[in-house]
């Protein structure tokens, strides 16, 4: 990281060399980041709360990076296809997921009157 101090002042680097030390002594005396967390969350765990139930699942928790179990499997499925909940009963090679777009089929048979749990897979 290089920032060019070559158009500024002496009163202005002055200014940047105090607001420097002072982030420095800031990031030098705060605890580390690792400590906090364990404070916070042994504070939630105390009032009966999970971190989850405040914030809600972590975005970097649902990173596309799968971790490993024991075992060496992965706890990520590997973006296979996912098993059908509906199905089409004038023909039963038209399912669908239950996720993204309704198909065709199924909206023409919402729009008639029926249900969409008509057409579960059970």
């Amino acid at each position: 990281m290089s920032i060019d101090l070559t158009g500024l002042s002496a009163k202005d680097l002055r200014s940047l060399i105090t607001a420097a030390e002072k982030q420095q002594t800031k990031v030098l005396t705060r605890p580390k980041a690792s400590a906090m967390r364990a404070k916070i969350n042994k504070y939630v765990r105390d009032h009966g709360y999970t971190i989850e139930e405040l914030y809600g699942t972590p975005a970097n928790l649902t990173a596309p990076t799968a971790k490993k179990k024991a075992g060496g499997k992965s706890t990520k499925s590997s973006g296979g296809k996912v098993a059908p909940k509906y199905r089409n009963p004038a023909n039963v090679s038209e399912t669908w997921t239950g996720r993204g777009r309704q198909p065709r089929w199924m909206a023409a048979l919402v729009n008639s009157g029926k249900s969409p749990a008509d057409f579960l897979i059970t």
